[in-house]
């Protein structure tokens, strides 16, 4: 038996089964198409391209996986904060729906910001953390937030935003310098990739306020580095260090606030390779492999399982 997770966000269709046995997971995910020079999509857009892309993807999970599916879960908005909502996940939640009243089985809703962490504790075989408080990131195209997670009867995971971004998100930031160099849209990949053959040591003052960041000041700086004839890496260089440098500054606010807690980094930000690198030597935080930090269902998928069967997470944790 399985437990199925939908994820639809405003990046990208996914969709995963969890094994109910042997904890498992196969997980198809495709991107949604963005335009040339754009750096995003409208929300009726990406619900539309969602409600095209789900049907394959679900084809293609079910040729390679055909165990029965006992339950399915779906992400029906971007976190657990009153008035939280982005059109997107209506596609996730209808289909999670439809398929749970076709095959008479339960069907659990879970936020975005839950699967997420839930993935990189998958990921990072660290799913007992959740029976106690633990620390976690969530960094990503739409989000730059510190979270204190606790256990949760009904919901599993309760995330509780203790600090963030006032302005821009780090993966937007990323995007933007990224649309700045002429890279493709999501620039994450393409952005590491040039930083990583510059190694100018520059020296970063992130600006802070009581443990919250601010990131709108970092693009105002690499336009002005390219202007003035700093090169492509030199600029994608300072991006990334300058996200590093607010995560740094946000995690120290975190220990000092509520002690050294375990941590795990969640959400596509944190596949950055130079920012896993630095975070895990400073700080000793759990990453998850890129396939469960980027945006995925993997997540959902086992909270599915976990809220259908209380003992999967005593047989995975």
């Amino acid at each position: 038996m399985t437990a199925l997770g939908l994820d639809t966000s405003n990046y990208t269709t996914s969709t995963a089964l969890c094994s109910l046995r042997e904890g498992d997971v196969v997980q198809k995910k495709q991107l949604l198409p963005v335009a040339e020079g754009q750096m995003g999509l409208r929300q009726s857009d990406a619900l539309f391209h969602h409600v095209r892309q789900l049907p394959d993807l679900l084809e293609a999970l079910r040729a390679e996986q055909a165990a029965p599916i006992a339950c399915v879960g779906a992400s029906d908005r971007p976190q657990q904060t009153e008035g939280s909502y982005m059109p997107c996940f209506l596609a996730g939640t209808g289909a999670g729906r439809e398929i749970a009243a076709s095959l008479g089985v339960p069907f659990y809703r879970f936020t975005h910001q839950q699967g997420h962490v839930a993935a990189a504790l998958y990921g990072a075989e660290c799913l007992s953390w959740m029976e106690h408080p633990f620390l976690a990131f969530h960094v990503s195209g739409g989000t730059t937030d510190a979270l204190l997670v606790e256990p949760d009867e009904e919901s599993l995971l309760r995330c509780r935003v203790v600090a963030r971004s006032l302005d821009l998100k780090a993966g937007q930031l990323i995007d933007r310098v990224g649309g700045m160099l002429g890279l493709a849209f999501p620039a994450g990949p393409a952005l590491e990739a040039l930083a990583l053959t510059d190694d100018t040591p520059f020296k970063i003052r992130p600006t802070m306020k009581d443990g919250c960041c601010h990131l709108s000041g970092v693009q105002n700086q690499c336009e002005t580095m390219l202007k003035n004839g700093a090169s492509a890496a030199q600029v994608a260089r300072f991006c990334l260090l300058s996200v590093e440098a607010a995560v740094v500054s946000m995690t120290e606010h975190l220990f000092a606030t509520f002690g050294t807690l375990p941590l795990v980094y969640a959400g596509g930000v944190m596949s950055n390779t130079l920012l896993r690198a630095s975070l895990s030597a400073r700080f000793g935080g759990r990453f998850a492999p890129p396939m469960f930090s980027a945006d995925n269902a993997a997540g959902i998928a086992v909270l599915t399982a976990i809220r259908y069967d209380g003992s999967f997470l005593e047989r995975r944790g």
